[in-house]
């Protein structure tokens, strides 16, 4: 199955994102905050990740900005799965790297369609 990554600092987000993703048929590795992933990231490149914008130690766009120094992440699709809905957050998270762009709460369906879109599903 292919190694995805849920990075929010909210055990029950993570838990629900987990439930979603293994539906699709991924592996799931979580992660509390930026710094978890990337340490995390360095056990397994993922080939998807769900990414939260706001975590304490290190948050989303700081871990999206270090992940994509490395040549070996290039292919990992990143969606960011965030409240913050100001179009310059948006615009700033896709020049960093993002993929895509979710509002919180979602659902499987809202993933699913991103995953679609994605070309990681049929």
């Amino acid at each position: 199955m292919p190694l995805s990554m849920v990075v929010d600092d909210s055990k029950v987000v993570r838990t629900v994102s987990r439930r979603i993703l293994e539906d699709l048929g991924y592996d799931v590795v979580e992660a509390e905050d930026g710094q978890d992933a990337l340490n995390k990231a360095k056990e397994g490149v993922p080939e998807l990740i769900l990414l939260d914008w706001n975590m304490p130690v290190m948050n989303g766009l700081e871990f999206l900005l270090a992940f994509r120094q490395f040549k070996e992440h290039a292919s990992t699709k990143v969606i960011f799965c965030t409240t913050e809905n100001d179009i310059t957050k948006i615009q700033e998270a896709i020049a960093s790297g993002a993929d895509e762009y979710v509002m919180k709460p979602f659902d499987s369906e809202i993933i699913k369609g991103k995953l679609q879109q994605l070309g990681m599903i049929d």
